[in-house]
């Protein structure tokens, strides 16, 4: 997989640190899609491991009851990150100017994506400092919505439907060898139980694209 010099491109085409320069305390998000992340990480990561939260910001959406051995932090707000009580250390780099990561060879177990991945110009080269990273059988995950600072997305992200976004998503793993099929977790109703008995819908939609460093063999 390869996008197209048009698909890279962004309605808002100024350094993106300079649109990140002020700090915004605020999720990106509804409750019930961060509810479903935390269960996600809950149920895929291991306590007492080493997470990468890339593009973060000044909340994690981590298990409160879950310790990890290391986390850490990147993204364009030093503020909002210093800000995030889950992180152990962090840095500022804007990926789409320089995507190679400052981190060692399989030094991971976890890398983490929240509601971000549609502002990267080159993923293929961050989806291979991901799996530079982890360690072999270390995950990955990627969650999104709907959502988006609309001229910051790139254009292939913008052009998409939501599904087609998914399969963009899965393409950005699967054009890196040595990743595991993806997994795709989609469109889960983020409305409360009573509401879903109802035939009602509401909430941001869901999704989560999942994959595995191969070990090698």
């Amino acid at each position: 997989m390869m996008l197209k010099p048009d698909q890279r491109q962004k309605l808002d085409d100024t350094d993106d640190q300079l649109f990140y320069d002020y700090p915004r305390f605020v999720t990106h998000v509804d409750d019930g899609f961060i509810q479903q992340l935390t269960d996600l990480y809950s149920d895929r990561l291991q306590p007492n491991t080493l997470i990468l939260d890339m593009m973060s910001s000044w909340v994690s959406h981590l298990p409160a009851e879950m310790e990890f051995a290391h986390i850490e932090g990147h993204g364009l707000n030093a503020e909002e990150l210093a800000r995030n009580r889950r992180l152990n250390h962090y840095f500022v780099q804007n990926l789409n100017q320089q995507p190679q990561l400052p981190l060692p060879d399989q030094s991971f177990d976890a890398v983490l994506n929240c509601v971000s991945v549609q502002y990267l110009q080159y993923p293929e080269a961050i989806f291979a400092e991901i799996h530079r990273i982890l360690k072999p059988g270390g995950v990955a995950i990627i969650s999104f919505s709907n959502r988006m600072f609309f001229q910051k997305a790139i254009q292939a992200w913008r052009d998409a439907s939501e599904t087609t976004r998914v399969e963009l998503v899965k393409q950005y793993f699967t054009s890196v060898p040595g990743f595991t099929v993806p997994e795709v977790i989609v469109n889960k109703s983020t409305a409360p139980n009573f509401l879903q008995w109802l035939g009602a819908g509401g909430g941001d939609p869901f999704y989560a694209v999942i994959a595995h460093r191969i070990p090698q063999s």
